[in-house]
């Protein structure tokens, strides 16, 4: 069966603007300049005991409905979304956005129904039988984001039935862009990539063997050498925990997280950034969010802020 375009009402996109990368400006708020790297936005959903899977490798479903709704509208305000090369593997993504492409459009299309429910639950109608592929691919965004999938070693044993390749050859998104350091990649996995429009980035050694890591700021600007002017990072637990840490905490510009009303338990992968300790030898808190808004979508509550300066 055919995923569903997804509808998010027009009101709550207002709601989110101040914690989205500006249409169209030349500096952030903070007055860094564009070109330095993408505006950052760092977004996952979790449970309430700070999940976001009941295990590694074990692709587990939080969101509701209408959160989900929402983060494939964040896809659609996006250049790039990117994930670890562990989520590539656990779950093979699409990494595109099924945002519906005229929200109106679709409460009135002749070739949907019960478009009035599914626009209720945060999703467009499926199309009858009678439609084809080709004749509803207009029904989603013509905006698709770059997938950015950060592999250091080449994990990612990647084909063309991959889920991500599947849609850029259907035109329903965007072949991703890989970054290892690998410097000759397969050739057999390039030229799929190529053919697709996609490609590896190779960018020299990783980080510290024990940390298997890019550095993060090395990572930023190959994504805005590329043209991309803003990223939406999602996962996995690895790399948000990574990105959250207090040596890249800076980096990131905005932070919206959906929190779902379950508990996942012991032996979850959890959101637990490593800390550090202050002078005197004692833990202190990794980071806070400031200018928060706490928006609800249907059983879930979505977070939103920003990362407050360091004291």
């Amino acid at each position: 069966m055919a995923e569903l375009p997804l509808v998010f009402p027009l009101t709550e996109r207002d709601r989110l603007e101040p914690h989205l990368p500006p249409v169209s400006a030349d500096t952030r708020d903070d007055g860094e300049e564009t070109s330095k790297r993408p505006f950052v936005t760092l977004t996952f959903a979790t449970s309430l005991d700070s999940a976001l899977s009941l295990g590694p490798g074990i692709r587990t479903a939080l969101s509701g409905p209408q959160s989900k709704a929402m983060t494939h509208y964040l896809r659609s305000r996006h250049d790039a979304i990117c994930v670890g090369v562990g989520t590539a593997i656990a779950d093979d993504p699409g990494l595109n956005c099924r945002l519906a492409a005229e929200y109106p459009d679709l409460e009135t299309s002749p070739n949907a129904s019960t478009a009035g429910v599914g626009a209720l639950l945060g999703l467009a109608s499926l199309p009858t039988s009678k439609s084809t592929n080709k004749e509803t691919l207009h029904l989603y965004t013509k905006h698709q984001p770059r997938p950015i999938v950060i592999d250091p070693n080449l994990r990612w044993n990647f084909t063309s039935e991959s889920k991500v390749m599947k849609l850029a050859q259907a035109g329903r998104g965007l072949a991703p862009y890989i970054i290892t350091s690998v410097q000759h990649p397969p050739k057999e996995q390039e030229k799929l990539l190529e053919e697709l429009g996609g490609k590896f980035i190779s960018i020299g050694e990783a980080g510290p063997s024990e940390s298997k890591r890019f550095n993060w700021s090395a990572i930023l600007a190959i994504i805005q050498s590329q043209g991309l002017q803003s990223v939406m990072i999602e996962g996995g637990g690895e790399v948000i925990n990574s990105l959250l840490s207090q040596d890249n905490a800076a980096l990131i510009d905005s932070v919206i997280v959906t929190v779902a009303p379950t508990w996942l338990g012991q032996g979850s992968v959890f959101v637990a950034p490593p800390r550090k300790t202050d002078p005197d030898g004692k833990p202190k808190a990794v980071a806070r969010l400031s200018n928060t808004t706490w928006i609800p979508f249907g059983e879930d509550v979505v977070l939103c802020g920003k990362i407050a300066p360091q004291g």
